[in-house]
């Protein structure tokens, strides 16, 4: 090699899948040229000059509202948001679609959610068994009643007793009254004979059996990604995502077809995305609905700039799962996220577990049913509370309307029912996680993209902070292990000392997740030809036998988990309690002065934020909790969402005010962008992604 010329290493970043030596980059320092020496030379430069660096307020006419040519769009599990930037409010639209399907359809057994109590058993003639085993569901309701009872006893609040007979008594002989039609609203419902292909949306839930009308009724979004256990493939996913979002633009917003390539597009994407969601969601907006250009927000971050701050803990409780995660000065700390698997429809489920227990006087319900579910959907949104002084024996009304008969009317009693469902956030151990991430499949991946851009990483600090203690320990480990240990901060993992709740049990059955088993050795064990003047290695039979072959001990097993952890880092993190998981996240920001500083700018958002008494509990939690570990911790605030803002709406109007900024120029990505760059593009332009 000639002289003064440095060893070439070779560049194992960019070529990961081949042998090829990539030569070294191009050093600008030693040439005279100024090329790529500034950023008026890059690619977005040049195609902010061609187009006249137009921002979003001189593109729209004089007449014009600024934000009108900006479309925001916010999915969601239950609900797709989506509206103009200049609007106060979004259309909500529920993202659920029902396609018409060429064969019978059989009904699908809905996944149960939570815990339920096991059926009585009987013998033959009908006496019941007086050997019973322990109903593993009453253990878990029994704790978390006994932390409902600590709770009321702290705070001095009476029992009531035999509450719960005096409720089953009068539930069970309770009879409904029946409205008549001109005293009462009429549903349309949807019959078998509608020739239409497709409902969207509110439509889609009017059908009175979608299984006898031969419709699939699905929900293309789940949690944060894509619904891959009940689709097959993914592209009937995103037409199913394109249908309800051309349907809204047109029936909603009087928008046409034709005219989509003069808007611009916001997306808001999770916190913690998948990058493989948001490649394909950005080609379904540029490529099939062909808008002009696009911009990525995350949740968190427009959240704040919905609410008006700049550093705040958000915690976004939406309909499937709960996202946490640390914003500073515009920023979303990538450490600092989490995703629970606890959400709006647990707490809808779990009530109506605990309602069937005290003689439920709806006694046809079955949450399969979309009208069903809507009875509970409403009777959560009235009755639930985290407040514990409205603990009290009370009457309550409802009604249910159901497909080709009149309207009836209920009476219900219920005492703690209407605490303990939302308790469920804090005490998930009645949640059946294993049943909720069930038969879902992994998106496929771009190997390009992959290999030129940085892979998104699933598993932040707060993830291991808050599993550190589901870690086998360091002597157990072998020595020629190359697991790496994940790093720890020198405080007690999810500690929630002085709170007097569970903060250790993260599982969903009252325990300690297990250690998954190692994977058994295959029966092939590995051989390695010895040296046979090595006495110690030849084979006893046959000791004059050289070379001979001796078995070797087959090696520990690799981590198979991502990250190289022994254990499911992501999948063990998601069993957390809510306010031991938002001070796991706010402890991987840094140190005691960083979780001062998000446990006193705490915003919960979504639809379970409007919950009554959400702010104090939350509060009296994490208190509880950081006492003990931070020092000088002050007053956990609970900040509220702007007066007359809508919880579930704050999250699309900051990214409303973000579409509406004059620095909003700067980070649209076009069609050809998007051509050249791909999820580079979103990269280099949205610096927060």
């Amino acid at each position: 090699m000639p002289r003064g010329v440095p060893n070439a290493k070779r560049d194992e970043t960019g070529m990961k899948f081949t042998s090829f030596s990539v030569p070294l980059p191009f050093n600008p320092k030693h040439a005279s040229a100024s090329y790529l020496k500034s950023d008026s030379q890059t690619i977005w430069a040049r195609n902010a000059a061609k187009k006249g660096k137009a921002s979003v307020s001189e593109e729209v006419g004089p007449d014009q509202r600024r934000g009108s040519q900006v479309i925001v769009i916010h999915p969601g599990s239950r609900f797709i948001r989506i509206g103009r930037a200049s609007d106060v409010n979004p259309v909500q639209v529920p993202c659920v679609v029902a396609r018409k399907s060429r064969t019978a359809l059989q009904p699908t057994e809905r996944v149960q959610l939570v815990s339920r109590p096991k059926a009585t058993a009987t013998d033959e003639s009908g006496i019941l068994d007086d050997i019973q085993e322990v109903d593993p569901f009453d253990v878990k309701l029994s704790a978390i009643t006994l932390s409902l009872r600590d709770r009321m006893k702290f705070y001095k609040l009476r029992v009531t007793p035999n509450a719960t007979k005096i409720a089953l008594t009068f539930n069970e002989q309770f009879k409904p009254e029946r409205i008549a039609e001109h005293n009462d609203y009429q549903t349309e419902w949807i019959d078998g004979n509608t020739t239409d292909e497709v409902l969207v949306g509110e439509q889609a839930l009017r059908l009175i059996d979608p299984v006898a009308s031969n419709y699939m009724v699905r929900w293309p979004i789940y949690s944060s990604n894509f619904n891959t256990r009940d689709y097959n493939s993914l592209q009937i996913v995103l037409s199913d995502l394109e249908s309800i979002i051309r349907n809204t633009l047109s029936e909603k917003m009087n928008i046409r077809e034709a005219d989509l390539k003069n808007y611009s597009t916001v997306l808001v994407i999770p916190d913690l995305y998948d990058r493989a969601y948001v490649r394909e969601f950005i080609n379904l907006l540029i490529y099939s609905l062909g808008f002009k250009q696009v911009c990525a927000q995350q949740e968190s971050l427009a959240a704040t700039y919905g609410a008006g701050i700049s550093n705040a803990c958000v915690v976004d409780i939406g309909a499937v799962s709960t996202s946490i995660a640390c914003v500073d000065e515009g920023l979303v700390l990538p450490e600092t996220r989490m995703s629970l698997s606890v959400g709006g429809d647990d707490i809808t489920e779990f009530l109506s577990v605990l309602l069937e227990r005290i003689k439920f006087p709806y006694r046809e319900l079955e949450l399969s049913r979309s009208y069903d579910w809507n009875v509970m959907e409403d009777l959560k949104i009235r009755l639930c509370t985290l407040a514990d002084t409205d603990v009290a024996l009370n009457l309550y009304d409802f009604n249910v309307r159901r497909p080709n008969k009149l309207t009836e009317k209920y009476g219900l009693r219920a005492y703690d029912e209407i605490i303990l469902a939302p308790m469920s956030l804090f005490e998930p151990r009645i949640i059946r996680f294993d049943e909720k991430r069930a038969n879902f499949r992994p998106l496929s991946q771009n190997v390009t993209e992959e290999i030129l851009g940085q892979q998104m990483e699933s598993i932040t600090n707060a993830m291991v902070i808050s599993t550190q203690h589901l870690m086998p320990a360091p002597q157990q480990q072998p020595e020629t292990s190359t697991s790496s240990q994940p790093p720890t901060d020198g405080q007690p993992a999810s500690s929630k000392a002085g709170s007097g709740s569970q903060a250790m049990d993260t599982s969903a059955d009252g325990g300690l997740p297990a250690r998954p088993p190692r994977p058994e050795s295959s029966s092939d064990v590995p051989l390695e030809v010895v040296d046979g003047d090595d006495e110690n290695k030849q084979d006893a039979s046959n000791p004059q036998a050289a070379p001979s072959i001796t078995p070797i001990p087959p090696p520990p097993a690799a981590p198979t988990f991502p990250g190289g952890f022994p254990i499911d880092v992501a999948f063990e993190a998601s069993k957390l309690p809510l306010d031991v998981a938002i001070f796991n996240s706010a402890r991987a920001a840094g140190g005691d002065e960083k979780i001062r500083k998000y446990l006193q700018a705490v915003l919960v958002i979504g639809g379970t934020a409007l919950v009554p008494g959400m702010a104090h509990a939350l509060e009296s939690r994490l208190q509880a909790i950081a006492t003990p570990l931070v020092p000088n911790m002050e007053k956990v605030t609970i900040i509220p969402p702007p007066k007359e803002v809508d919880p579930r709406v704050l999250a699309w109007k900051g990214a409303a005010v973000l579409a509406k900024m004059e620095g909003v120029s700067d980070l649209w990505v076009t069609a050809s962008d998007w051509d050249i760059f791909g999820m580079r593009a979103l990269k280099e332009r949205c610096y927060h992604l």
